[in-house]
């Protein structure tokens, strides 16, 4: 009740979520839809719960069964004492129909379930073992409860007491088979322990039979099965009994007996559906006729004239025999259980077969007049296919809406050719061509007929009142179907009297049927939740598999040779395919897997009734026809049948029309299609009403409801219009019979969409808001309104393919709407403390976890897991912000709350794939139930948050809100756990993969060391004392490299201490190569170069090799993937032999040259081929960088060629070093730059064209110059000229692409240029502004005095205004020099200076930094003299500051300029400037001062203690004075010791 398969709470949640929106009344409205939430969010818990004591309590729920099986033997036990004492009662509502019809379909759910226990104790799985015989138990109880009421309703207590006795021995059995099946989990893999779990479940199954066949009427038709048996014995005998009859007699007989038993066999189909008597009474007729046909068939094979004829004929009596058979037990099961898949069907295929097999016969044996037997043929066929017009609400076949009026088109033209054929042959006295001819019309009349049966059943399927059935995850009529196909085959090949081309013919049926059904059980197994069905789904088509390829070894055989000895071969092998196939369709049986069958309603009977009565009319017309057809024939003079003949042909013509006609008009919906594009354009009027109200503001307000109810309405409607847009767009493309359903539930939430939207934006008080409500919900409309369209000229048809692109367009265009209108109703909810909405999603998403049927994975574990982790981190860090913000800012916990929301419905939809991929199945279940707990977390916290919002100052919800977080977050840490256990192998790969990620790091820098000269030794030791070791390490490291491999394809733990291992061992392959190098010695830093680039080779193939390992883990053989990890082990080991090589010639100086050489050129080419992958690099880089880098491959061609020429082993080694590094860097920024955003794409395949040339072209230098090195001609040396300018031409060739990529705009935010020129403009625009605020300023008001201190406060500012317009041009004249610069390639031209150039221009920005800085200073400084706040002191000391910094300015321009250039005259005229301008200020502000203090006078004190306390005062301000310039003075001195800390080089030597 708890799981989403087993419905029915889950179905009551979601039947009461889709019918809020369409109830009228608000207030009920409002509360179901809060009814079905809180039992949503009690239902997630339930499940949380059960699962959980379901952990602890699990394995007494065999013990518990067992004890369930022993009560239920006891009450079978008193029941018969009962009988015996005739004192049993039947319950109140039990009838003996009832009751046998209980007791047949529940035998089958005993039978399946009992094949679910068997599969799981076999697989030694303790938990779905104690689930199957928990519903083992429930399905005895059913059925002892029928059994008691079979017994308590039958008069006879002889058949009471045999009925509970059966009953008594199921139970009995059953008790033992789950007895056995716990001792099986016991003692797992124990041999004995499962051959006595199979045989007891044998027993079981024969008591189960024998529990059925005790029903009244089963007897009966058991006894007709057993005199056709008997009967059948007849034909075995070597000698037939001589004839009694003539010829003729024998013919006559034998036509009568075959319309006979055509008829019984009519008479069981009809009754199976009745009583049990009927059935009882139809089966014993049956066998009657049956006996007589027999008799006569084997009187008509006497009169054979040849031995093979006499073959022929017994071998048709046998087929016949068999269909019989088939015929009785189809009926028999049909009666038992009525609502089984396909029963229905499979009793008319087997009437049918019976039918064909008889007319076989008669055709072979009779010697009628010409054209009478196969009119006599065609009109039993034509009886047999009559039922399939009974009723049809069960499938026909497999065709689809579409199918059938095809099927019906082409049969009709054929029907029309043949009975042209009937009348002109009939006319010519052609007897064999009229046989053709009738043979031919019976077939199309067939086909027509199933294919209106097929469309009326699709018909009444569709209509939207009727029930439309629910996929199973298989099919049990397709089971059924391939099973009775592959017997009915396996029948033909092992017949003695089967042609070699009937052989051909029955193999190619069993292969056809059995591939199905592997397909079908591998669909299945990937569908199915349930470990042991998906387990048990690929061992029954492995099975199924390897039996079909045993028999058709020995098909092959005996096609080879038809001897008695293969043909008994082919016999053994068809044996345990049977078994293999019957085992599955057992299994697939369980209720579990199966589909609901579709109910067709009173409105679905009356639009199947036009179809059906074309058909019945057509085949009544052709039965006539046919009928005056073979009069004719033989009478073709006669005008009155001539004139029925065209009566009857036009009444065939005109039903097959009106059947045509009757199809067309009842295509699945189309009418439905129509109403609901009329009902959605009326809503598109009423929104569009609402909208000019609105515009208008006189859109009236709603009162008779909240805004709160309006917005559930409204959020509630759009998310389920939301749910159909998939259901619709699928069945519009493919499944007609769907289509009207789902359109019309579509339709049915637009009125109440409409009414909530208008009602929400008349409570609305912002415009805007009121818009955006209802344009949106107009767009939702319009976007429906398309997708109706597109659906309606889909059709359901899926060869429609030119309508599948609108469709797929128009759902798109849907959902977009759907996710707008959410936005912001969501946002709407969040602000007003509404979480409602949320948790619902929250208990949606838990609810999908338990989902039995995950879509197809489309990534592995890893990939599932890495997203997790991603949002289970979000969701607590989320959680602490919620906390924070729950004291600081209480009204943004909705937004908050709503990501939780959302971020856990993506964790818990890749939580559901996690689950399907982990392994072992144990993990998976461990991360649901984490993930269902985080769950319930978040419910708890979205609720809380929406309390608090309500009520901000309530210290209770905010105590209650931080408690939620903190479990939030203690929950998100069991999900990681249980994530980490789920893939211990690749978290090994991902820990191993960082680990050597920081060797190449850390090699890096050694590389750095050795080629600075300060790799040293430490002591006397050689690199002969490391070889060895150096050696030993590389080879283990190889072995790590084949487990690494290998545990790509075995288990995570494996896969774990692989990875473990190869980071230790390149752990320790780094050190003892460093060791090696180091003992080398400084003198020679190319070789050592040489050996630590060979082992940072092998450490960065070991990362790749990591990665590619992660990537493959749990893949199968053929994915891309191990391909990759393939390629990855090769260049593994294609590095460590070029590290073995390396070390063994380091120390000949003659070869390490060549040898460095060789292990370049493999490096780069490894390099290119990383360059040619499709894998987008993480970083971009600008075209400027891209350019500085090919600069490294010119300096490194050149040195290539002088290496070639002077032949010299160092020179050699240096090239190799320097080349490696050069093309290295110019690759990655190549592919960076190439993949920058705002490259086109025609100028990204260019610069990865001439990337990659350019690398050829320089592989093709460096092999030339080990050519040279081998063989020093002068024609070879000559060739390294021809190579380099090759080289050349690509390098030129990149320049100019990268030149084009640059753009006007495109800087590299990062360049210590750009940084310098973006400082001095922003300088520049500060000492504007400071200049601008000058500008406003005018001196304080004084009262009147001297006209000489107006001058000096106007002189003040004049002097501020002159530096502050001179700083600025000097500012902007070192951004232009420093343009200049880089324009001439002084900054940023070679690698060597990039330092450098860095830390230039670090001192250039610090100069305008200091400029800029000055200068406010000084603009402040001015502004408080003029107002009276400040001193002069304070002004010169803001004006000699600028000056210093204008000084500083200059220095770092002239470092690197070009004295004579035009920007350095503007550069110094400013500087200049900037100076005299201070000057002029510091000279106005010391004459101030100078003139202050000589006008200051003193009033002296004329009292003797006053006059003391004066000079005691002044000279306490003095000493006061001088301390304080004291402490000023080391302050000063402090700051400048700080600041010439960070002053670049040239300032320091400058100031020097």
């Amino acid at each position: 009740y708890l799981q989403p398969k087993n419905y029915p709470l889950c179905h009551m949640v979601t039947s009461a979520k889709s019918a809020v929106p369409t109830v009228a009344d608000q207030a009920a409205a409002m509360q179901l839809g809060q009814c079905a939430k809180n039992l949503a969010t009690c239902l997630a818990e339930l499940r949380t719960a059960t699962q959980k004591a379901h952990e602890a309590c699990g394995p007494l729920e065999i013990d518990s069964a067992l004890k369930t099986v022993q009560t239920l033997k006891s009450e079978l036990q008193d029941a018969k004492m009962s009988v015996i004492d005739n004192q049993l009662k039947p319950l109140p509502g039990e009838t003996l129909e009832k009751c046998a019809q209980d007791l047949g379909s529940t035998s089958k759910a005993v039978g399946s379930s009992m094949a679910q226990l068997l599969t799981c104790a076999a697989q030694g799985n303790e938990h779905y073992t104690g689930v199957a015989a928990r519903e083992t138990a429930q399905a005895l109880r059913i059925l002892a409860q029928a059994a008691r009421g079979v017994a308590a309703s039958t008069r006879e207590p002889q058949a009471a007491a045999a009925m509970l006795d059966s009953a008594q021995c199921v139970m009995e059995g059953s008790a033992m088979l789950i007895h056995e099946a716990h001792q099986a989990l016991v003692h797992p893999g124990d041999a004995e322990s499962q051959q006595r779990l199979a045989q007891v479940a044998k027993a079981v199954s024969h008591s189960l039979n024998n529990c059925v066949n005790c029903l009244p009427g089963q007897k009966d038709v058991d006894m007709a099965l057993r005199s056709i048996g008997e009967a059948s014995k007849k034909l075995l005998v070597d000698i037939l009994p001589p004839c009694s009859k003539t010829f003729q007699e024998a013919q006559t007989d034998l036509n009568h007996t075959a319309a006979e038993l055509n008829h019984s066999a009519g008479e069981v189909v009809h009754s199976s559906r009745g009583t049990s008597s009927q059935l009882a009474a139809a089966s014993g007729k049956f066998s009657q006729d049956f006996d007589e046909f027999l008799d006569a068939g084997i009187e008509m094979a006497g009169h054979t004239q040849s031995k093979d004829d006499q073959i022929q004929v017994i071998g048709n009596l046998k087929n016949i025999s068999m269909a019989s058979s088939k015929l009785l037990l189809a009926a028999k099961s049909l009666s038992v259980d009525p609502g089984a898949a396909n029963a229905k069907n499979l009793l008319a295929v087997a009437a049918r077969a019976v039918t064909e097999s008889i007319n076989q016969l008669i055709t072979l044996c009779t010697q009628q007049a010409a054209g009478q037997k196969e009119c006599d043929n065609a009109l039993r066929e034509l009886e047999a296919v009559r039922g399939l017009l009974d009723n049809p609400n069960e499938p026909v076949s497999e065709l689809s809406y579409f199918d059938c009026i095809e099927s019906v088109m082409e049969n009709s033209k054929v029907l029309g050719e043949s009975m042209a054929g009937i009348s002109q042959h009939c006319k010519t006295g052609d007897v064999a061509a009229f046989g053709e001819s009738v043979g031919v019309a019976s077939k199309a009349l067939c086909g027509l007929t199933e294919a209106a049966g097929q469309a009326s059943y699709l018909v009444g399927v569709s209509d939207p009142n009727s029930h439309s059935g629910h996929e199973g995850l298989v099919d049990p009529i397709q089971f059924a179907r391939a099973n009775q196909a592959i017997q009915m085959a396996c029948q033909n090949l092992v017949d003695p009297a089967s042609s070699p081309s009937q052989v051909l013919s029955a193999a190619t049926i069993v292969a056809k049927h059995t591939s199905a059904l592997c397909n079908a059980c591998r669909l299945a197994s990937s569908k199915t939740s349930n470990p042991v069905a998906r387990r048990q789904f690929v061992q029954s088509a492995k099975e199924v598999a390897n039996t079909t390829a045993n028999l058709v070894k020995t098909i092959k055989a005996l096609d080879g040779d038809f001897s008695e000895e293969n043909r008994n071969r082919c016999r053994v092998a068809t044996t345990p395919l049977l078994e293999a196939v019957e085992n599955l369709s057992t299994f697939a049986n369980n209720p579990e897997f199966a589909s609901i069958p579709a109910q067709i309603s009173n409105e679905g009977s009356a639009a199947q009734e036009p179809i059906v009565r074309s058909a019945r009319s057509m085949l009544d017309s052709s039965t006539f026809l046919l009928e005056t057809a073979r009069s004719l024939v033989l009478n073709p003079k006669d005008p009155p049948t001539w004139s029925i003949l065209a009566g009857h042909s036009r009444t065939v013509s005109d039903s097959i029309k009106s059947l045509i006609t009757s199809i067309r008009d009842k295509a699945p919906g189309q009418r439905e299609c129509d109403y609901s594009i009329d009902n959605i354009n009326k809503c598109i009027r009423d929104i569009e009403q609402a909208s000019l109200a609105a515009v208008g503001q006189t859109l009236p307000c709603r009162d008779d409801i909240s805004m709160e109810a309006l917005q559930e309405q409204l959020t509630s409607s759009v998310q389920e219009i939301g749910h159909l847009i998939d259901p619709v767009a699928t069945a519009a493309r493919g499944e007609a019979a769907q289509l009207g359903h789902k359109v019309t539930q579509l339709a049915s939430y637009f009125d109440p969409l409409i009414v909530a939207s208008v009602g929400l934006a008349s409570k609305l008080h912002d415009h805007q808001q009121q818009m955006t409500i209802l344009d949106q919900t107009k767009t939702l409309s319009e976007s429906a309104l398309q997708m109706l369209y597109a659906a309606k000229e889909g059709g359901g048809n899926p060869k429609a393919s030119h309508t599948h692109d609108a469709i797929s367009e128009a759902s798109q265009l849907m959902k977009e709407a759907v996710d707008d209108i959410m936005v912001t109703l969501n946002e709407a909810a969040s602000e007003g403390g509404m979480v409602g909405g949320m948790v619902e999603s929250i208990a949606e998403s838990m609810g999908r976890l338990d989902d039995g049927t995950p879509p197809e994975p489309e990534g592995s574990f890893v990939d599932y897991q890495t997203t997790m982790v991603k949002f289970s981190k979000a969701i607590a860090i989320t959680a602490q912000e919620m906390m924070t913000k729950s004291v600081t800012c209480p009204e943004e916990l909705g937004g908050l709350a709503s990501q939780v929301t959302v971020d856990y419905g993506q964790l818990a939809h890749q939580g559901r794939l996690a689950a399907a991929t982990a392994e072992p199945e144990e993990v998976g279940f461990q991360i649901k139930t984490r993930v269902q707990e985080l769950g319930h977390g978040c419910i708890y916290l979205v609720q809380k948050a929406g309390a608090l919002q309500l009520s901000p100052t309530d210290s209770f919800s905010k105590r209650e809100l931080i408690e939620c977080a903190r479990a939030v977050t203690e929950k998100v840490s069991l999900v990681l756990s249980a994530l980490q256990a789920g893939n211990k192998g690749t978290q090994a790969c991902i820990t191993a993969a960082s680990a050597v990620s920081g060797i190449i790091t850390d090699l890096d820098t050694t590389i750095m060391f050795a080629s600075a000269g300060t790799l040293n030794p430490e002591n006397d030791e050689s690199f002969a004392d490391h070889r060895e070791s150096i050696l030993k390490t590389a080879k283990a490291l190889v072995e790590d490299t084949k487990l690494l491999v290998a545990g790509a394809a075995s288990s995570q733990e494996k896969l774990a201490q692989a990875a473990h291992s190869s980071a230790k061992t390149i752990t320790q392959l780094t050190e003892v190569v460093k060791l090696g190098a180091t003992s080398m010695g400084s003198e020679d830093p190319e070789t050592q170069v040489v050996l630590i680039n060979a082992v940072r080779d092998v450490a960065k193939a070991l990362a790749e090799l990591i990665g590619a390992t992660k990537c493959a883990a749990g893949k199968a053989a053929d994915d891309p993937s191990m391909y990759q990890l393939k390629g990855a082990a090769k260049v593994m080991v294609t590095n460590v032999t070029s590290l073995l090589k390396t070390v063994k010639a380091v120390e000949d100086e003659a070869t390490r040259g060549t040898r460095a050489l060789e292990a370049t050129i493999e490096c780069i080419k490894q390099e290119l081929t990383v360059f040619q992958s499709k894998d987008i690099p993480d970083n971009s880089t600008t075209p400027e960088e891209f350019i500085r880098m090919t600069k490294g491959i010119t300096i490194a061609t050149a040195k290539a060629v002088a290496s070639g020429n002077s032949a010299q082993q160092e020179d050699v080694i240096a090239t190799a070093n320097l080349s490696r590094k050069a093309i290295s860097d110019m690759l990655t920024t190549c592919k960076q730059a190439a993949h920058h955003s705002e490259v086109a794409e025609e100028l990204k395949i260019k610069a990865m064209q001439y990337g990659a040339e350019c690398t050829t072209g320089y592989i093709n230098l460096l092999e030339q110059v080990l050519q040279v090195l081998q063989k020093p001609t002068p024609e070879q040396k000559q060739q390294l000229v021809v190579h380099s300018k090759h080289v050349a031409a690509c390098v030129t060739e990149l320049v100019q692409t990268a030149e084009a990529m640059k753009g006007s705009e495109c800087v590299d935010p990062e360049d210590p240029t750009v940084i310098a020129e973006t400082e001095l403009l922003g300088a520049a625009a500060s000492i504007e502004a400071a200049a601008k605020k000058l500008e406003q300023l005018k001196p304080r008001a004084k009262p009147k005095q001297a006209d000489e201190t107006l001058d000096f406060e106007e002189q003040i500012l004049e002097a501020a205004k002159s530096i502050a317009a001179a700083t600025s041009a000097l500012v902007k004249s070192a951004s232009a020099a420093q343009r200049e610069l880089v324009a001439q390639g002084k900054v940023g031209s070679n690698l060597a200076n990039a330092i450098d150039d860095g830390q230039w221009s670090q001192g250039l920005i610090s100069a305008a930094r200091m400029v800029a800085a000055a200068t406010s200073n000084l603009c402040e400084a001015a502004n408080a003299s003029v107002q009276g706040h400040a001193s002069e002191e304070k002004l010169i000391s803001s004006a000699k500051q600028v000056a210093a910094s204008t000084a500083q300015l200059l220095v770092a321009c002239k470092v690197k300029a070009d004295q004579d250039s035009e920007a350095m005259r503007r550069l110094q005229a400013a500087g200049n400037a900037v100076k005299r301008a201070s000057d002029n200020l510091v000279k106005a502000a010391q004459k101030a001062a100078f003139d202050k203090t000589e006008d200051d006078s003193v009033v002296v004190k004329t009292k003797f203690v006053g006059g003391i306390a004066q000079i005691i005062a002044a000279q306490e301000e003095m000493l006061r004075k001088e301390r304080e310039l004291e402490e000023a003075r080391k302050k000063l001195a402090q700051i400048r010791q700080q600041q010439y800390k960070f002053l670049p080089s040239e300032l320091r030597e400058d100031e020097g």
